[in-house]
Parts: structure tokens; C-alpha cells; sequence
């Protein structure tokens, strides 16, 4: 590829496909000689994976790709980038859009095109969505494959825990009008991305949002969130082309130092923020794993079992379901050299957050939904923790409890 000026790609993904068609239209009409490229994954079970370029004035190309190894996703991510590249070959459009496929989330597409594209730069990540639709998606635990969503025949994620990545890890939402959402949906938006910049986009001559500054650029301070909601066209255009910092994105994801809800009642909805210093009692903690999982719409997270003090485990539930992994060690256990290959974010957030006692050890859960529970969700939290006879024994003593959660770790 010859050396010149670098490609913007906008990632524009989203399991609400009206929404994400119309925010790529939008893009597609507004921003002159942009291009959009999809890949349809939904023809898989034939053997192809169908790619579909078009700008402005219709379709472009319309071609099939062999699956890789039985998966369309693997098929998307080897024929993505050279198809990227090949459109900056031609003479580069002001900007690519790749539309992703209903449940491919953007954080793998993000990474694939700024690791592997020469001459691509990742100019945005937008999830598109409809906001009647923000509970219903977040609250369907149903598996991506009995939707026909699945991207590979062993992709086991459920349709809330995709859709919930999707929101969180975009620092854009675009936002279509559908007058059957309210103040709830909007509230709860809000709620599970406070810091993401909403841009509306839907027909019908919105008026701008209170704070937005009517110019185009969809800031302001807005009436739901400290970034504001703009409107229109020239918004979605203007943050299309902003900037996207891949690493920062996938560090702000890691359950260690990701930037969390803070505490928020507005709409019917509220934020529960639970931190405790104390370690869990593994069994307690198992048995009350179902009430926990159904007691909001999304609660997410990190927390400790008294008996595995050394690793830091991720919390994440959305649809009633919960995945709890290992995501390496707390801090606190490494020795001095291992701390030099720690990163500068990571060992930021450790030092904020640092106890005395147990250093960067803690439980720090967020739960988000209408209708919350905090004093019961907090109630049986508390009852999870070891007691003071339990704290009392020791560190030898905890890890000598009777472990609960090696079937869900895969130990």
C-alpha cells in the first residue's frame, strides 16, 4: 500500500439494526465521499460470509467470502482490513464506515483494524440505539444462538451481556427518536454509559436537546448526563471523525480500573454502588449468586474471595445471568519487580482505590436498574462478607474455606 494520508475508520456496530442502518445513512449523506462496508454474517450456514460496500447513491459492490474454519467471524476479521485497505488503494474516501453485524461487538473490530491496517486509523467507535428498546435488550437473557445471532457455532453469549458490552465500551451512542420510549429508557441509558456522548439522529426535526450548543458538534451539558446529548446530522458527522484511542478504550474496560457508574437516582431508574474493604465467604456468597443476578437489570464490577486473596475476579450480569472470571492478580501479591510491567493506568487506578491493610483488595459492585432494591441488595451483600470471628482467623484461615467457585472459574 502506498504511503499517504491515513484512512479514518468509524466503527458503527449495535444489536438494534434499524438504529445502526439509519446512523450509518446518516453518516453516509453527510459526510462527503464516505464509503460503508458490512458483512453479513447471517448467511454462515451456507458457507459465505456476504460483504457489501455502498455509498450515498446505492451499492458498490456485493460479493461473498468463504467462511475461515467454520466461523463467520473468523471470516470477517480476515477479509475486514484488506477490504479497508483496498478502498484506500482506490483513492481514500474522507471516511470508511464498517457497519457491523448485529452481535459482533465493536472492541474486536476496534483492535483488529488498529493492530493490522497500514495506513487505518480508528476515527470512532458509535453503537447505535433505539431507546424503547434499552430494557427489553438489556433484560433478554436468551442465548445469541437460539436468535440466530450467534457469530461462530461455539459462541455462547446471550443477548443482554452482547448488547451491554456494545453500549459501555462506545464513547458514542447514536440515539434514534421512537416516541414509546420515556424518561426511564432514556434515564437508564444514561445510567449505564454516564460518560458517553449521546447524538440523536432520528427524523422528524428534532429540536436541539436542552445543553446541546445547536451548532452541529453535539456538545453540551445536557439535561441527562454531564456530556450532553446533540442533535442531528452534522453531530454524528463531527464525532464520526473525533479520534478513537483503542488503548485507552481497552484499558477503561478492564475490571481493575474501568470507570464505573457512580451512585444516581433520576427517571425511575437508579445507580447502587456497593464497596466493602472485607472479603467474601465463598459458599455465602455462591448461594445468594441467583438473587444477586436478578436483582437489577445490569450490575457489573470487580471483588475478592477470602479463599483466592490474590486474584482479582470480574463481575458482569445483564438478562439474569452472570459471568465471573479471573482477570489476573490484585496488585497488592506482586512483588516489587513484577510492578514494573504493570501499566501506567492500571497502577493509577490501584493507587486511588489503595488500603493500607489489603492495598487495591476490595469489592467494588455497581447495580443499575428501575425499580432497585438498594437497602435489600445491600442487606444481602453484607451478608456475604466474613464475619468478624471469620476476618478474625486470618489469611491462613480463609483459604482454608471450602471453595464454590471452581466450577464457574473452570478450576
Amino acid at each position: 500500500m502506498a504511503a499517504g494520508p491515513c484512512l479514518s475508520v468509524a466503527i458503527v456496530g449495535g444489536l438494534h439494526s434499524d438504529a445502526r442502518k439509519a446512523a450509518v445513512q446518516r453518516l453516509l449523506e453527510t459526510v462527503p465521499g464516505s464509503v460503508a462496508l458490512h458483512h453479513d454474517l447471517s448467511t454462515a450456514a451456507r458457507g459465505t460470509v456476504v460483504r457489501t460496500a455502498r455509498d450515498a447513491t446505492g451499492t458498490l459492490s456485493h460479493e461473498e467470502a468463504p467462511l475461515v474454519n467454520d466461523c463467520a467471524c473468523c471470516a470477517l476479521r480476515e477479509d475486514l482490513v484488506p477490504e479497508l485497505e483496498r478502498l484506500a488503494d482506490a483513492g481514500p474516501p474522507r471516511l470508511a464506515i464498517v457497519e457491523l453485524w448485529d452481535s459482533v461487538e465493536p472492541r474486536a473490530m476496534a483492535e483488529l483494524v488498529a493492530a493490522h491496517g497500514e495506513g487505518l486509523v480508528v476515527s470512532s467507535v458509535i453503537t447505535a440505539v433505539d431507546p424503547a428498546l434499552v430494557l427489553p435488550y438489556l433484560g433478554n437473557g436468551d442465548d445469541l444462538a437460539d436468535a440466530g445471532l450467534a457469530a461462530a457455532a461455539s459462541d455462547r453469549r446471550t443477548i443482554a451481556d452482547t448488547w451491554a458490552r456494545q453500549v459501555e465500551y462506545a464513547p458514542v451512542l447514536a440515539l434514534v427518536d421512537n416516541p414509546l420510549a420515556d424518561d426511564e429508557d432514556h434515564a437508564l441509558l444514561a445510567q449505564l454509559h454516564p460518560t458517553a456522548q449521546r447524538v440523536r439522529i432520528g427524523g422528524g426535526g428534532t429540536a436541539p436537546a436542552n445543553g446541546d450548543t445547536g451548532d452541529g458538534t453535539g456538545i453540551g451539558t445536557g439535561n441527562d448526563t454531564g456530556t450532553g446529548t446533540g442533535t442531528g446530522a452534522g453531530s454524528l458527522a463531527a464525532v464520526a471523525l473525533a479520534g478513537f484511542d483503542v488503548e485507552a478504550a481497552a484499558a477503561r474496560q478492564h475490571p481493575a480500573c474501568a470507570l464505573l457508574p457512580q451512585e444516581a437516582d433520576d427517571g425511575g431508574v437508579a445507580t447502587y454502588v456497593w464497596h466493602r474493604r472485607r472479603p467474601f465467604h465463598p459458599g455465602r456468597l455462591y448461594e445468594a449468586l441467583e438473587e444477586l443476578c436478578c436483582a437489577a437489570a445490569r450490575s457489573r464490577g470487580r471483588f475478592w474471595l477470602a479463599d483466592r486473596p490474590d486474584t482479582l475476579l470480574a463481575w458482569d450480569a445483564a438478562g439474569g445471568a452472570l459471568c465471573v472470571e479471573s482477570t489476573g492478580p490484585w496488585l497488592a501479591s506482586l512483588s516489587d519487580a513484577d510492578w514494573e510491567g504493570v501499566p501506567p493506568l492500571r497502577r493509577a487506578a490501584a493507587a486511588l482505590d489503595w488500603d493500607a491493610c489489603h492495598g487495591d483488595r476490595c469489592q467494588h459492585l455497581v447495580f443499575v436498574s428501575p425499580a432497585l432494591d438498594r437497602d435489600g441488595i445491600g442487606r444481602l451483600l453484607e451478608s456475604c462478607l466474613l464475619t468478624d470471628a471469620e476476618y478474625g482467623a486470618g489469611p491462613a484461615a480463609w483459604k482454608r474455606l471450602p471453595p464454590a467457585f471452581d466450577a464457574l472459574l473452570e478450576v
